[in-house]
């Protein structure tokens, strides 16, 4: 491990998180945009459902390690929903089962986001995957969520806000462009300004590392970001 110790934020899920530094997504944004500030830790294992995230969650997420992230977001569902298909009350168990084990486990100031499975352009798949099969997922994970008081993002419902959606979100139909990961960087953010945690983890209320000196960021606050 090198230093100094700085905070960590672990990116858990399937593909939608292993293939969050690709395609200018929002894996890679977040790491930009925290640099200095917090170690961002990728965990994302393509074609894998909740069941098989339960089943590696001991070894991702030890509960004798010396240092314990200090956010955890989690994305499975997409998966679960359309094949290797878990049935819709297993996958709830799973999701709150994984809740639990970040909540009560690892530390007390853990915090923890959800995502909820994304839309797909079934236009553009020729997969056994629907539309509405994702709704159904993505709503039974956001009721978990209310129900365990864990923060909760509904990218079913906030991708499909945007316009083209189907075209300008998607690489594939599935996995998510560009246009689709800054929505997920803009929801994330939105949750961290708005959470009444302590400390903060939104970017702009952490600590950098060491002083900034650099002819290339003068200290000007905010000026060069547009994430707020």
């Amino acid at each position: 491990m090198v230093g100094p110790g700085r905070p960590q934020f672990v990116l858990f899920g399937s593909s939608i998180v292993q293939f969050s530094y690709s395609n200018e997504g929002w894996g890679a944004a977040l790491a930009d945009l925290y640099a200095r500030k917090v170690d961002i830790l990728l965990r994302g294992y393509s074609g894998w459902n909740s069941r098989r995230a339960l089943e590696v969650l001991d070894k991702v997420f030890p509960k004798d390690a010396i240092a314990q992230p200090s956010l955890v977001i989690v994305y499975f569902g997409g998966n679960d929903g359309c094949g290797p298909h878990v049935p819709l009350p297993e996958y709830v168990d799973n999701m709150r089962k994984i809740a639990l084990h970040l909540k009560g486990f690892l530390s007390n100031k853990t915090r923890i986001i959800f995502l909820s499975a994304p839309p797909i352009n079934e236009e553009q798949i020729h997969l056994s995957r629907t539309n509405e099969a994702c709704r159904i997922y993505s709503e039974a994970c956001l009721e978990l969520c209310r129900e365990m008081n864990v923060k909760a993002i509904d990218l079913w419902t906030t991708i499909q806000r945007r316009d083209n959606w189907h075209f300008v979100c998607f690489t594939d139909g599935i996995h998510l462009s560009a246009e689709g990961s800054k929505i997920v960087v803009e929801e994330i953010l939105k949750v961290l300004r708005e959470a009444e945690w302590e400390p903060s983890l939104h970017w702009e209320a952490m600590l950098i590392e060491f002083a900034e000196d650099s002819p290339y960021n003068p200290v000007v606050p905010n000026v060069h970001r547009e994430h707020h």
